[in-house]
């Protein structure tokens, strides 16, 4: 998918458009349905003949989850729509196949215990999946909606869905069929290549040809046990993105801090981080230190600067775009952030959140992804001493006013999406405190379409405020700190788009292996740990 060129700098930070969750998974299609015995109403009984289960507490809607919005009714002769598995947000599998299909309808899937549809799609779905319903099951639930269909699978995460794939929004998961996908990075190329279509009305809807995709990764370090590893250990620049998979085997006790640690084992797929980013139209990151020309490097302590030649394994993986706003930019002082910016501008990666004084570093530059423009903007809020002035170079400095000037002189200047990327909240902590809700809550009422956070180097609480998105933290992505499970594991963002309508998110866990390389684990399996964390810390904040 690779590579989207890069617009003019603007003297504004960052770009906007509404990215309208609501018109992701808008109403269905009404018209007649059948309406078998066999078939059930969301609000009926439950597939064991009990009552359907409430929302588990986590899971509990919130007052600012998304209200679907009708969608028009299409009409018309029919003709073969893109149809797509859905399943709950929080699901941690990747995909399903007739077969499953089959056994959930004959009660024997050890994953889900219903199918559900759109009624008035009921007929045309199921030719498409090639199921018939035996009368008197209770393995089929047809809602009125597509709407309604999100709904039910927020609150339950036993049933399997189907919907029209210009209604798939974020607030389901969508899964691939086989080995096929519709969205993200490794989406189909063209809705001919989709092999799931049923007979219904024509009507204007997602095209995997005109999506794009963004990858955002959190803290990168590329001094101490990092640049150890790769210079010391001759494992070579191209050595932290070169992960594939890995799992846990066992746990034992226990680090210096006192933390229980894991056993690992690799399981192949060299690359796959790389092939990850390199696929995404855009990928971002935090860069965690300075890389100034007289760089000096730290076996220990918090004081980081990292060899401006590691810049080139950031090149080779893809990343687009690199924050500098954090709270260890000026630790090589104002040369240093001069030094950073000239090599990050060698080696091609655009950037943000820094600069030779506080317009210099409130300055963004426009992004280009399958048509769109985008923008981030890059703020710290933790030290303040490294602040930029009117002639000091330092880093943007996030408080109300600037972040809501920012994100409406970046809409005003055209832009799509805009994104705000901040360095926050308190470390090793998943939870958001008061301040940091607020801020997030400012930025996307100024118009933000999302709010991306790192600080924390834990994997932090997700929150959907008025339809759009916030991650707190998204935790270490490249980084030594070893010492711990939750610091040796992090998400990766990978967002897929339809100009300026964010289509759908999958969050990828990972684990990083020899103080330097993300691994991705099985959500399934290890990597219910990692986003565990984060469900447990969102608690209240997400709805889906």
């Amino acid at each position: 998918m690779k590579r989207a060129p890069l617009v003019t700098v603007l003297a504004v930070l960052a770009v906007a458009a509404v990215v309208s969750f609501s018109g992701g998974l808008v109403g269905g299609t009404p018209g007649s349905s059948p309406s078998p015995s066999s078939v059930r109403s969301p609000d009926a009984t439950g597939p064991d003949g009990g009552s359907t289960a409430p929302p588990s507490p986590d899971v509990s809607p919130s007052p600012v989850a998304p209200s679907p919005t009708p969608e028009p009714v299409p009409s018309g002769p029919p003709v073969a729509t893109a149809i797509v598995p859905v399943a709950h947000f929080r699901s941690a599998f990747a995909s399903t196949s007739r077969a499953e299909v089959a056994a959930i309808i004959a009660g024997t899937s050890r994953r889900y215990q219903a199918l559900e549809v759109v009624r008035a799609e009921a007929d045309a779905v199921l030719a498409a999946l090639r199921v018939e319903v035996p009368a008197g099951s209770t393995r089929l639930v047809l809602a009125r909606d597509a709407g309604t269909l999100a709904r039910d699978l927020a609150r339950t995460r036993n049933r399997l869905g189907f919907l029209r794939a210009s209604v798939v929004g974020p607030s389901v998961r969508a899964l691939a069929w086989g080995r096929d996908a519709l969205f993200g990075v490794d989406r189909v190329p063209t809705l001919a290549a989709w092999p799931l279509k049923a007979s219904l009305p024509a009507a204007a809807g997602y095209d995997p040809a005109r999506a794009w995709t963004l990858v955002a990764g959190g803290d990168i370090l590329l001094d101490r046990g990092v640049a150890k590893t790769i210079k010391s250990g001759g494992r070579g620049v191209d050595f932290p993105f070169s992960g594939g998979y890995a799992e846990i085997t066992s746990r034992y006790c226990c680090s210096s801090f006192g933390w229980e640690l894991p056993r690992t084992h690799r399981l192949g797929g060299a690359g796959a981080m790389r092939r990850l980013l390199r696929g995404a139209d855009l990928a971002i990151a935090n860069f965690e230190n300075p890389a100034p020309d007289a760089f000096r490097f730290h076996a220990s302590g918090t004081v980081f600067s990292a060899d401006p030649a590691l810049i080139e394994g950031l090149r080779n993986a893809g990343i687009d775009w690199v924050s500098l706003a954090n709270n260890h930019i000026r630790d090589a002082g104002a040369t240093g952030i001069a030094d950073t910016i000239r090599n990050l501008n060698r080696w091609g990666i655009a950037h943000g959140g820094a600069g030779a004084n506080l317009a210099a570093a409130r300055r963004a530059r426009l992004l280009r992804a399958g048509g769109s423009r985008i923008a981030v903007l890059a703020y710290d809020a933790i030290a303040r001493s490294y602040g930029a002035g009117p002639s000091t170079a330092g880093s943007a400095q996030l408080s109300r006013a600037v972040v809501r000037q920012d994100v409406r002189t970046a809409r005003r200047a055209g832009a799509d999406v805009v994104i705000v990327f901040p360095h926050w909240g308190t470390e090793y902590d998943a939870t958001p405190f008061t301040g940091q809700q607020r801020l997030a809550h400012i930025a996307i009422d100024a118009g933000a379409d999302l709010v991306i956070g790192n600080h924390a180097h834990w994997a932090g609480a997700m929150e959907v405020y008025k339809g759009r998105p916030i991650w707190y933290a998204l935790g270490n992505f490249v980084f030594d700190q070893t010492w711990s499970e939750p610091t040796m594991e992090g998400m990766t963002l990978e967002l897929t788009f339809l100009g300026g309508d964010l289509r759908q998110v999958r969050m990828r866990p990972h684990l990083i292996l020899d103080k330097a390389q993300p691994n991705f684990l099985d959500p399934a399996a290890d990597g219910r740990v990692v986003m565990g964390q984060v469900f447990d810390a969102s608690s209240g904040l997400l709805a889906w």
